[in-house]
């Protein structure tokens, strides 16, 4: 009777949300709440109201959950058996051995041995030391401990030691550890679960941090990308363990181990310049069945302008580059495009923001040819829709020449000196007549006007300078003009 009931709470321990949401409605009691709260309460129900019908439903949730299991085993884990998985079979075929987990022996081929990861640019496969199996939690709290076990063969190790340094510290061939959601439908990106901390031989192994966001009101993100434990592996036949910490708050995440080969962005960009390169004919056949006429459009198009500038940096393009899937004819520098995703793996298009996978990215032929026929200056060009182009940069220069230049002489009338003329308050009392003469004949043909005066002030103007101070005071002041500063005689031409 005591060990059903030690191995019916065991099996509760491993039951998933909708197990245990199932199994409480069934005995009547409340199914709500999280499934720490849920766990608990089956736990107490196991314990006060035993019986076989509620022995019956626990063997049936389980069996359904994992259906090859083969049959109700009576058996606790032992003490210092780890949480293993897959990788502790001794068989090299790949059959079914049993790890402990819970307290019960489990297959270790299930329940993430369907998961498949996807494929990452910078990364190459090449081994599988330890497949997707799923983490599993032990208990009801928070953060738990899962430890996996694997080991590198002698060819294994001497190639990891024996592989070249891409910086200090940081092999070609590295060893991965990946982790993901347990799903088996479509293919996983690498996710990390809440609470990450890994730990190798004891070790513990740096995890990619948190990228701070520029945008007010916006969490920062974590790039979820393959932990390398290399440094801290035994490079040798001795057995590695591998102890993932993760917050345990309702999803399911599996982790796999990989012998790999790491690539940098100039690697991959020699392997676009040699691989996918899209010929000028191409392009121009694309750009003519962009622009070709329409008779149920009642907008011709006859022509589409496109930038030669970077939208990523702001600098004139290097190498164009597009995404096979995108509509639009603008490009971007994929040196920078590759560098930036060998930091920050987003692999999305920076004109449309849209997928932009390294698969998809190919080098436009034609946008490479006018970026060699065309001076630095030239910013933008359009094509037409015979598939030619044409700068941008003339009609701008014509319309700011267009601009600038003046149809007629402007005159400063404010600005005295620069016809060669001092502000003396002097010259005003000669008459325009006289002034225009003497002027004349100084300056070769020109005229000097004083646009300050009325016509009153130049009948009285032949007024001299020998005037009595005291008679000057006592006559009235002489009228100014309709501008409130000292007339000056400036030279119109």
């Amino acid at each position: 009777m005591a060990g059903e009931l030690v191995e019916a709470m065991n099996m509760v321990k491993s039951f998933r949300v909708s197990d245990l949401q199932t199994l409480l409605a069934s005995m009547g009691r409340s199914k709500s709440g999280l499934k720490h709260d849920l766990v608990g309460r089956a736990l107490r129900l196991v314990q006060t109201e035993y019986s076989p019908e509620l022995l019956k439903n626990v063997r049936q949730l389980y069996e359904s959950r994992f259906p090859k299991a083969s049959g109700w085993l009576a058996a606790r884990r032992p003490e210092g058996v780890p949480v293993a998985y897959s990788s502790l079979s001794s068989s090299p075929t790949g059959t079914q051995g049993t790890d402990y987990l819970n307290g019960i022996p489990k297959l270790s081929s299930t329940p993430a041995a369907e998961v498949k990861l996807a494929s990452l640019p910078f990364y190459q496969t090449l081994e599988t030391l330890l497949p997707p199996t799923e983490l599993i939690a032990q208990n009801s709290e928070k953060l738990q401990d899962s430890q996996c076990i694997f080991e590198l063969t002698q060819s294994q190790a001497d190639q990891v030691r024996n592989s070249t340094e891409l910086r200090p510290g940081m092999k070609a061939i590295q060893v991965v550890l990946r982790i993901c959601y347990t799903d088996s439908i479509g293919v996983q990106e690498d996710q990390y679960p809440p609470n990450i901390a890994v730990k190798v031989n004891q070790s513990y192994c740096h995890v990619p941090g948190y990228y701070p966001s520029n945008k007010p009101g916006v969490e920062p993100r974590r790039p979820c990308r393959p932990v390398n434990i290399t440094p801290w592996l035994h490079l040798s036949t001795a057995t590695n363990r591998a102890t993932v910490t993760w917050g345990n708050f309702g999803k399911r995440y599996s982790v796999a181990v990989y012998l790999v080969r790491v690539f940098t962005s100039a690697e991959l960009f020699s392997q676009l310049k040699h691989c996918s390169v899209e010929s000028a004919e191409r392009c121009r056949e694309r750009i003519q069945d962009k622009l070709r006429f329409d008779p149920e459009n009642e907008i011709a198009t006859t022509g589409l302008r496109v930038s030669l500038i970077c939208p990523l940096v702001k600098m004139r393009i290097g190498v164009p580059c597009r995404v096979l899937t995108c509509a639009h004819l603008q490009c971007f520098d994929a040196i920078y495009f590759l560098q930036m995703n060998e930091k920050k793996p987003t692999w999305t298009c920076p004109v449309c923001d849209k997928q932009a996978p390294f698969e998809l990215l190919t080098i436009d032929g034609l946008a490479s040819e006018i970026l060699k026929e065309t001076h630095e200056d030239i910013e933008e060009i359009e094509y037409l829709t015979d598939g030619s182009w044409r700068a941008i940069r003339d009609e701008k220069e014509r319309e700011r020449e267009r601009s600038n230049t003046p149809d007629y002489p402007v005159v400063d009338i404010c600005v005295p000196e620069a016809n060669g003329h001092s502000p003396a308050h002097s010259s005003t009392s000669q008459t325009g007549k006289s002034g225009a003469g003497s002027t004349a004949g100084g300056t070769g043909g020109g005229v000097v006007v004083d646009l300050t005066l009325d016509s009153e002030e130049e009948g009285g103007g032949a007024r001299g300078d020998s005037d009595d101070t005291e008679d000057s005071q006592d006559s009235p002041a002489p009228k100014r003009g309709r501008y409130d500063y000292d007339k000056d005689l400036v030279t119109a031409y």
